[in-house]
């Protein structure tokens, strides 16, 4: 079921404004519905409380009336003035009033059902006691209250104090103010409508100005996209903005420099391909157009056909080489290998290049290093760079390969005695098909790749490589390898 989310969530991913809009209205709405309840909550209970001490401000003036006028006491005298004002009061506060007497018989009924009955209850025993009750029905929508009738002296003409002659239970209705309440709720959710409505529009509105400068930035991608890399991506109306423009223009400019390497590569190879084709076809027009020329002339041609085609064979290959490593860059099959011996087997197989030019190979080891490196790959970095020292050396120079090693990397130096590398060119000559003296390479076999193919093996090893050259004193190139590969 997870997985059915995702997929849907992916194929129709929302826009980033959505969320924005929602917790905009949300933050705008929600304080406004919570105080419009919290505000008809607690208006409703005030005017209830007002409602409750009205009735019970009217209702303790009624008692002290009928108290003074003997309503219960003097059954002889008319009480019909009284019992009047209690049904007009009722009447007032839409509700029933009922008199008891001491002996808890009801001796006046507004609604003149319960008259002459008896009528016992908590409200009314504690009212008798002197104690004022009230009790509110929230779901019913009425009050009750009980309210004592004090007894009085007529000798004394006062009220006497702590005697209860009877009680005065008052039932009214809240259901107007309920009505009221609810009419007004449908009024503020009126409102509230309105409000959200207007709420929505200016969020997206304004959600839609504020991302604005992202859909600017989204083009200009879509334009890098299409090709177009000369553009320069300037949206600053935000910090943000500013840093993702930063952010681009310089992943632009990367890709315009991949691009002109690209270029570059492809046309190096196209021309390095090319020129020894082209020899072998001057050199094949040349015999094709002699007639009996002479066997040492055809030797000699077929020789120098024969140099071209294994310098044409030698390019391929490390152009393969180079494929492969690009292929399978994470691709390396580590063993624990003795740096040491695989060094002075390099340097064995090389010997015999350089006794030709009378050089003399150095290998200095100050201690056994043991290596996590992928044997084949790494074999093929030295040699590059112990052959290279060899190729671009002087008569009778030196070549010295030094080994060392601490708790976390092996360091492998290659020194000469050759011809150095100028210093305006020492950054590039880990370029493919970049070479200082391209004449010299030139006789010496060299295709332009052999370093590219070392700094790709170093890289694939989790290292680095450097090189520190004095033109005309000779080049140091300085690789770092970590003693454990970690993937």
């Amino acid at each position: 079921m997870r997985e059915r989310i995702r997929e849907i969530y992916r194929k129709h991913t929302p826009s980033v404004k959505l969320p924005l809009i929602i917790l905009t209205v949300l933050f705008c709405m929600i304080p406004l519905l919570v105080e419009s309840r919290i505000l008809a909550r607690s208006s409703r209970q005030e005017q209830v409380e007002r409602r409750i001490i009205d009735v019970q401000n009217q209702c303790q003036i009624l008692s002290n009336k009928m108290s003074r006028s003997g309503y219960l006491t003097n059954s002889a005298l008319d009480n019909a003035a009284i019992d009047t004002e209690l049904s007009l009061l009722s009447d007032i506060f839409s509700g029933r009033i009922l008199i008891v007497n001491s002996g808890f018989k009801i001796v006046e009924d507004t609604f003149a059902i319960s008259d002459g009955k008896t009528l016992i209850s908590d409200e009314v025993i504690r009212c008798f006691q002197g104690e004022n009750t009230s009790r509110y029905d929230s779901l019913k929508h009425y009050f009750v209250l009980a309210i004592p009738i004090p007894e009085f002296e007529q000798e004394t003409g006062t009220i006497t104090t702590g005697k209860t002659a009877g009680v005065m239970i008052v039932t009214a209705s809240t259901e107007s103010m309920y009505s009221l309440e609810e009419s007004l709720k449908d009024k503020a959710s009126l409102y509230e409508m309105m409000i959200f409505v207007i709420v929505l529009i200016v969020t997206i509105l304004s959600v839609h100005l504020i991302m604005k400068p992202f859909g600017t930035l989204i083009a200009s991608i879509r334009r890098a996209g299409d090709g177009n890399l000369d553009e320069d991506v300037n949206e600053e109306a935000y910090r943000e903005t500013k840093q993702i423009s930063g952010t681009i223009n310089k992943t632009l400019e990367k890709l315009k420099a991949v691009d002109q390497s690209r270029q570059e590569f492809v046309s190096n190879v196209s021309h390095e391909l090319k020129t020894p084709i082209t020899s072998i076809r001057v050199l094949a027009d040349s015999l094709m157009g002699m007639e009996d020329a002479p066997k040492e002339l055809y030797q000699e041609f077929m020789h120098d056909i024969s140099d071209e085609i294994d310098r044409e064979s030698k390019i391929i290959d490390d152009l393969l080489t180079l494929v492969r490593m690009d292929k399978a860059s994470s691709e390396l099959s580590c063993t624990q290998v003795q740096i040491n011996g695989l060094i002075e087997m390099v340097l064995k197989r090389l010997r015999p290049i350089a006794r030709k030019r009378n050089i003399e190979l150095i290998f200095e080891s100050k201690r056994d290093v043991t290596a996590d490196i992928d044997e084949v790959k790494f074999s093929l970095a030295i040699n590059n760079l112990v052959e290279n020292a060899v190729k671009y050396n002087k008569e009778d120079g030196w070549v010295r390969v030094t080994l060392d090693a601490d708790h976390k990397f092996f360091y492998l130096k290659v020194a000469d005695s050759g011809i150095g590398i100028p210093a305006e060119f020492k950054e590039r000559v880990f370029e493919r098909f970049y070479r200082v003296d391209k004449a010299r390479s030139r006789e010496t076999g060299g295709t332009g790749l052999g370093l590219a193919i070392t700094r790709s093996v170093v890289l694939m090893h989790h290292g680095a490589i450097r090189v520190d050259s004095v033109e005309g004193e000779g080049s140091t190139f300085m690789v770092r390898i970590p003693l454990i590969y970690i993937p």
